[in-house]
């Protein structure tokens, strides 16, 4: 890219705002975005505010068709923005900073339809009978943000070994990696989203493993196989990583990176929730922060990128 023209003020202040509220409410994903150049660290943030925006929606405690109508507005607000009629003095610093990154990097912002899509899918309570049905939400909430977010890497045309062909699915390696990131978020959170009416494992799954009756309390039923069905969704998330990990290659170093860093997390997480699979009937499982930054320094040297890069050359061979 040829370098950025000059920023004006309200839409600097736009994107200022907008990393704000990455750095304070991305726990895993702040660590990635920071390795990213400015004007990528900037759009990247404004996809975060508003994603998180349509999140809180959702998450939140206003009644059902309140939060119905939030969403139908937000996906007006975003219509202006896809139709370039949000000017750089408007009021919503989000919508300001989101339309300009739209204008700096071929974002396909129906993603973000997809996002709302999702979060729909959680006010209305639904659930989820197989894998084939959640993977249908995972790829609104979490796959759309993938491919989102691969609008403004971009691909570099790929590392050695890479290939024309696996350049042609970045989209799709970068949809996959999502739903790994998404099924280690539901594992991490059964609890949680108990508490709030939500279950998302496959009922085929839960009746398989003797957990019909959820994730209401830290012990469960006597007969019931919690550590079963954890340790078969973390294989299930596992094959998503090896096939959502080709995009690595694919992405020029700093963006390779910042990929690499958050599902670096994610893996991490996945593999404490493998040893102790209790542990997320109890609370939150997390990385501790100098955890993390070894995962984004690990991102930075380029390691994974590469050794995805000898693997799918030797798959070749």
């Amino acid at each position: 890219m040829s370098a950025p023209a000059a920023m004006s003020s309200p839409i600097s202040a736009a994107y200022s705002y907008c990393e704000a509220v990455t750095g304070s409410q991305a726990r895993n994903f702040a660590y990635g975005i920071r390795l990213l150049p400015a004007d990528k660290r900037q759009a990247m943030s404004a996809l975060y505010a508003f994603s998180r925006r349509v999140d809180d929606i959702g998450d939140g405690t206003l009644p059902r068709e309140v939060k119905l109508t939030r969403l139908e507005e937000t996906r007006t607000l975003l219509g202006r923005i896809r139709a370039e009629e949000i000017d750089e003095d408007d009021t919503d610093p989000v919508a300001v900073a989101l339309a300009h990154a739209s204008r700096r990097f071929p974002i396909p912002l129906e993603g973000l339809d997809e996002l709302i899509d999702g979060v729909l899918m959680d006010v209305r309570g639904e659930t989820y009978e197989t894998w084939d049905d959640l993977k249908v939400y995972c790829r609104c909430v979490a796959g759309a943000i993938g491919r989102l977010s691969l609008g403004v890497f971009g691909t570099s045309g790929g590392t050695a070994g890479s290939g024309a062909h696996d350049a042609a699915r970045a989209g799709e390696y970068a949809d996959t990696l999502g739903l790994a990131l998404q099924l280690t978020n539901i594992l991490r959170d059964v609890r949680e989203d108990a508490g709030n009416g939500r279950t998302y494992l496959p009922a085929e799954d839960l009746a398989k493993f003797g957990c019909s009756e959820g994730f209401g309390s830290e012990r469960m039923p006597s007969g019931s196989d919690f550590a079963g069905l954890v340790h078969h969704e973390v294989r299930r998330a596992r094959a998503l990583f090896v096939e959502g990990y080709r995009l690595l290659p694919l992405l020029d170093r700093r963006s390779g990176a910042c990929v690499a860093a958050m599902a670096g997390i994610y893996r991490r997480l996945l593999d404490r929730i493998e040893r102790e699979p209790e542990a997320v009937l109890r609370g939150r499982v997390s990385l501790p922060p100098h955890e993390k930054a070894y995962v984004a320094v690990r991102g930075l040297s380029g390691l994974d990128a590469r050794t995805i890069a000898r693997q799918s050359t030797r798959r070749r061979l």
